[in-house]
Order: C-alpha cells, then sequence, then structure tokens
C-alpha cells in the first residue's frame, strides 16, 4: 500500500472517499454516546475530504486526458470487476459539488440539531451519505457506480426517515425506498443487457465505443432505455414523481442534501457520465427530452397549490430536474450539467434558509410563517430571495445564466415544442417561487407572534441564551451560499472550456455540441434572452398582483378554479393511481394469488406429504406389537413362505 503515498492524486482520492466512511464507523462503533465527539469527528472527514476535491479540481484542471485508477476487485473466469476511480471535468466537478454541499450541511446541522436525541446517529448518517455520493461520482464502471447508487439510497432512507418514530416520516423513507428501487430495477438490467452484448461496463470504453459506433444501435436502444428508468427512479421524473416532496419529512438539513446536486441530482449526473452512450441512441434521447419536459411542466403545477415551505421547493427539484434532463435529451451536453452546478448551490441556500424559519417559527407553513414576523429574520430573508431570483432565471443570479443555456439547446432543436415548454416552465417557475416570497415578505391579517412550543424536529427549543449562537451556525452557511449563487453564473465560460475542452477527451458528440452552439448564439439569440427574462419577470408580477400588494386577496388564481387546484394539490392524482394499482392489481392480484399457492400448493404439499407419513407409521405400526412370541411367529411364516416359494 506504500504507492498510494507515491502519488498525491491517488491520494487525495482515496481520503476523500473514504475519510467520511471510516468517520461513519467510529460514530456507530465508540461514540454515539458523545454527541460532540461525532459531530467533531465527521465535519473534520468532511473537511478533509472538501480539502482534497479542491486540491484535485485545481491540480488536475488542465490535465488533456481522463486520469484512471484501477484494481482487480473481484474475479470469477473471464469476468473482472475493478474497483477504482476516474478523475475527468465531469467526477472532479461533482466531486467538489458534493463535498462542498455536505460539509456546510453539516456546518449548519450543529445549530440545527443540537439538543436532538439522535444527534450522534444524525452525523453517522451524514457520513454514510458523503462516503456512498463520493465514491459514486468517481466511479471508473458502471457496476461500481451501481453499488454506490444504491448505497446512496440506503443513506437516504436512512435520513428521510431520521425520525422513525413518527409514521409520517417512517412512511416517507419506505415510499422513497421503494419508488426508487423500481427505477434500479430496470437500471441493473439495462447494465446486464450491455454487458452481455457489449461485455465491459467500464465508463471510458462504453464512452469510447459509442464514439466508434462499436455499439450496436438496436442494443444501445434496449440499454439506453432500461438504465433511464434509473434516472426516472432516482432524479424523481415521470412518473415516479411523488416520493421526493414526501421526502421532507426528514431534518432540513437533510433536504438541502437530498435536493441540492446529491442525491435526486445523481441520475442527472448518470446521464451525464454515459452521454455519448445515449446519444447514440436518437429514440432515448427523445424519450428522455419529453420525460423530462412532463415532469417540469407537472411539478411546477403541484408547487402552485401548496403552503408547505419545503414542499414548494421539493417541487422546483423535480421541476428544475426535468429542466436538466430535457437539455441532455435535447443534446445540451454542457446546459445540462451547468444547470445541476448552478442548481446545487441556490437549492441548498432555499432550503437551508427555509430550516432557519423552521427552527425559528416551528411551522413549515409560509403563511403562519409570514404573520409570525418572518420578513424580520434579515439574513434568511434576504438570502431566500436571491435564491428565488436564481431559482427564477433573473439576472446577474446563477440560474439565469444555466437556464438560458438550456433554453438555448432548446430554441436550436427542430421541434420547437420543446422551447415553448421550457419558456412556459420558466413562467411558472418564477410565480411560484415569489408566491413563496410574497407570502412571508406581506402577510395577510398581520403579525401573531411566534409559537414557544417543541419545534418540527421533535426537541424543545433552546435557552434564549444559546439562540445567538445557534443562528450563526445556520447563518454562515446560507451567507456562503447566496455569495456562490451570486458569482457562479460569471463562471460559465470557464466551466465550458473546462467540461468541453481537451480534458474531455472526446466526451460529447461534435453533433450535440453544435446543437447547444446553434441555439445559444446567431441572430436569434437576443430575442431568446429578451423572453426568457421577460417571462421570469412576468411571472414574479403576476406573483405580485396575487400576493403582494395591499389589495391582494392571496388566493390566488387557483380560488377561482376550485377542480383544478384539487387537481394540483393532489399531484395529478399520481398517488390515487399508484394507491388503487396496489391495492386492485398488486395486493387483490398477484399478492392475493400468491398467497393462495403459497396456502394450497405449498402448504397443501407439505401437508400431504407429512399425512402420508403419519399414515405410513401407523400402517406399519402394526407390525410391532411389542411381544416376543408374535414376532417369531410372524419371522418363522416369512421363512417358511421363503422355502415353500423355493420348493415350489
Amino acid at each position: 500500500m506504500a504507492w498510494i503515498f507515491k502519488d498525491s492524486v491517488l491520494l487525495a482520492a482515496a481520503l476523500a472517499t473514504c475519510l467520511p466512511f471510516f468517520s461513519m464507523a467510529i460514530i456507530l462503533l465508540f461514540t454515539r454516546k458523545n454527541p460532540r465527539l461525532s459531530c467533531t469527528i465527521s465535519i473534520s472527514a468532511v473537511t478533509v475530504s472538501l480539502g482534497c476535491a479542491l486540491y484535485l479540481l485545481r491540480t488536475l484542471w488542465d490535465a488533456r486526458v481522463p486520469l484512471e485508477y484501477r484494481v482487480s476487485w473481484l474475479a470469477a473466469d473471464n469476468l473482472v470487476v475493478p474497483y477504482g476511480y476516474l478523475l475527468d471535468p465531469l467526477s472532479l466537478l461533482m466531486l467538489t459539488i458534493v463535498a462542498v454541499i455536505s460539509f456546510l450541511v453539516q456546518v449548519y446541522s450543529v445549530g440545527y440539531m443540537a439538543g436532538d436525541p439522535g444527534y450522534s446517529r444524525y452525523y453517522a448518517f451524514q457520513s454514510l451519505f458523503a462516503w456512498a455520493m463520493m465514491s459514486m461520482v468517481v466511479a471508473p464502471s458502471m457496476l461500481q457506480l451501481f453499488i454506490f447508487w444504491e448505497l446512496v439510497g440506503l443513506a437516504s432512507y436512512f435520513l428521510i426517515g431520521f425520525y422513525y418514530e413518527k409514521w409520517s416520516a417512517s412512511q416517507a423513507g419506505k415510499k422513497a425506498f421503494v419508488m426508487t428501487r423500481l427505477g434500479d430495477v430496470g437500471f441493473f438490467l439495462g447494465l446486464i443487457i450491455l454487458f452481455l452484448g457489449y461485455g465491459n461496463l467500464g465508463i471510458t470504453d462504453i464512452n469510447e465505443a459509442a464514439r466508434a459506433n462499436a455499439i450496436s444501435p438496436y442494443l444501445a436502444s434496449i440499454a439506453a432505455f432500461l438504465i433511464f428508468c434509473g434516472v426516472v427512479g432516482k432524479s424523481a421524473q415521470f412518473p415516479l414523481i411523488t416520493w421526493l416532496p414526501d421526502a421532507m419529512e426528514g431534518p432540513t438539513p437533510v433536504s438541502a442534501l437530498l435536493h441540492s446536486a446529491t442525491m435526486v441530482a445523481a441520475g442527472v449526473y448518470m446521464f451525464s457520465r454515459i452521454f455519448p452512450f445515449f446519444a447514440v441512441s436518437p429514440d432515448a434521447m427523445s424519450v428522455a427530452l419529453a420525460v423530462g419536459t412532463v415532469t417540469m411542466l407537472l411539478a411546477s403545477t403541484m408547487a402552485m397549490a401548496t403552503y408547505d415551505l419545503k414542499q414548494v421547493w421539493a417541487y422546483s427539484t423535480v421541476s428544475q430536474l426535468g429542466f436538466m434532463v430535457m437539455a441532455l435529451g435535447a443534446g445540451g451536453y454542457f446546459a445540462g450539467v451547468f444547470h445541476l452546478t448552478t442548481h446545487a448551490g441556490f437549492k441548498a441556500l432555499l432550503f437551508l434558509c427555509s430550516g432557519i424559519f423552521i427552527h425559528e417559527y416551528h411551522t413549515n407553513d409560509m403563511r403562519i410563517i409570514g404573520r409570525r414576523g418572518g420578513r424580520k429574520r434579515g439574513i434568511p430573508m434576504v438570502c431566500m430571495t436571491v435564491g428565488a431570483l436564481a431559482l427564477s432565471g433573473v439576472f446577474p443570479m446563477a440560474g439565469f445564466f444555466s437556464k438560458e443555456a438550456i433554453l438555448g439547446v432548446l430554441a436550436g432543436h427542430p421541434n420547437k415544442i420543446w422551447l415553448v415548454a421550457g419558456l412556459l416552465g420558466a413562467l411558472m417557475t418564477a410565480y411560484y417561487s415569489f408566491r413563496l416570497i410574497f407570502f412571508l415578505l406581506f402577510p395577510k391579517g398581520g403579525v401573531e407572534p411566534p409559537s414557544h412550543g417543541p419545534n418540527s424536529h421533535g426537541h424543545e427549543p433552546h435557552e434564549e441564551e444559546h439562540r445567538g449562537h445557534i443562528f450563526w451556525t445556520m447563518a454562515w452557511p446560507v451567507m456562503i451560499l447566496a455569495g456562490v449563487t451570486l458569482v457562479l453564473g460569471f463562471c460559465q465560460s470557464s466551466l465550458e472550456s473546462f467540461l468541453m475542452g481537451a480534458g474531455t477527451h472526446g466526451a460529447v458528440p461534435a453533433a450535440h455540441d453544435a446543437a447547444g452552439e446553434h441555439g445559444a448564439h446567431g441572430a436569434g439569440h437576443y430575442v431568446l434572452l429578451a423572453a426568457a427574462v421577460g417571462l421570469a419577470l412576468a411571472g414574479i408580477a403576476w406573483a405580485w398582483v396575487e400576493f403582494g400588494r395591499k389589495k391582494a386577496s392571496r388566493e390566488g388564481f387557483l380560488a377561482r378554479l376550485p377542480r383544478t387546484r384539487e387537481l394540483f394539490g393532489r399531484r395529478w392524482y399520481m398517488d390515487d393511481f399508484f394507491r388503487k394499482f396496489l391495492d386492485r392489481v398488486v395486493y387483490a392480484g398477484f399478492t392475493s394469488l400468491f398467497t393462495r399457492n403459497d396456502r394450497r400448493v405449498i402448504d397443501g404439499a407439505i401437508d400431504g406429504i407429512c399425512a402420508g407419513t403419519v399414515g405410513g407409521g401407523r400402517l406399519f405400526s402394526f407390525l410391532q406389537s411389542g411381544m416376543l412370541q408374535y414376532n417369531l411367529l410372524l419371522m418363522i411364516t416369512a421363512v417358511g413362505i421363503v422355502v415353500l416359494l423355493f420348493l415350489l
């Protein structure tokens, strides 16, 4: 193992990915009864991981080819399963994003989770999540990626159901786990088909073969369709949308962690990771484009009909993931990855700001927070407004640059229906985002005193002398993310040259580069830019008319459309459909059939064998009476019969 220490890049990659695992193990085995020590160990580990990620990004920024390390992990006959690291622009960028968000969330959690009885357990799960996610993004093979993909799902299950004493939290954790597994079944089948048909699951090998047309288009289409099921499950795309809003049952820092660029963005990352392979199949790309569009529009309508602070941002996450999938499906590799990057910052910002309000006012209801004086909390209110502007795509926030890049890709697509859908999504995003902001800024019915009951995560509020310290522990990560949101968009050119330059080693097909260039430049660029900004401002103005101005009813247009409001509020009845499908098809159909088969066939066969054994024992028991003279008589009779047979 001494050779690891001779290569600083390999050492940094190993430390970045492995330290959170050791942190989790130490906390679970040794320090669970010492919350402060557990917190220190976890944050120290993720801090070193962040430093290593930044070192790798800086060191390999100008690398001209991907750097790959592999060792044989499992070997059987001709099958060799490697373990290692793939360090290229995409993995380095994603590793840095995950490390930054994980670090800020864990620091923020020092204040938010203070006094919680599960404090050590919480940090152990945070470390598990960081280890799984970081190891996933640097995986050199799809099999290693899939293994850590599943570990990310396990960690998410633990964090979503963290308050397992609550029925709703335990149910939300199970729902997230089961619905994402549905997509993972297709993902795994796709990997099996790809391995059997091509014989290799190495990421660079798959991408190289795709660019060289060495993979059959028929095989690529089938495998791509199935692998895309993993994107649908993990990134909550249609029809598996509804688990993500329910995942808000976990602590708010968990929501920030899952929704920014980590768990739910894993599907988009995987799509980007083997983008050349997906690009081989135009049918798979078209399906991805359609699914992303439907997801984006449906989630935007759902966000209009809820008053839960966290659920609004949860629906917006689903919607923005739909935007990313749209960009990738339309051929915009950089646009999709860039929006993933900017979204990481401003979505974590929005959730962490929400956590400050929830921690202070002990409710998720935006109307109640507004009436209790939410606008007086200057730092979270200003920072949340910055995040909402970024989400809406308003200049100069980071979301403006990445969303405009996506619209440019859609404008370059031959079918303009996708561009129209993207512009409509931009309008709705601005509307529901500032609907929430105006509820906080301009409460209806005056201001009521804040509640001083137990807070939203189950423990009593802290003493007044500790409140200032707790607030600033949560405020610093929020202010850092707000600063990132303000400046990240101006790094677009640098990121584009990093992701699309020589360091990608030809990761993106030229045809798909051209699609993005056509939409981003030319005579139509300024018209598109004006339309995008105009629709964002129109959405904000629309929200102002209905929720901001003094004479506004603060009911919104949905109040005049009760059936539409019910449709949006009940998530287009998707949960009702799943419930009926489970009851009538799974439980009344398959489960009932399997139960009858178990009871009548399997249990019946076993019971029949047992009854035959008992009956046979009783029959043969007549041959043994227990009296010696009868036994001798029986033996003599049997011998006599045998003798007679020989004599005759």
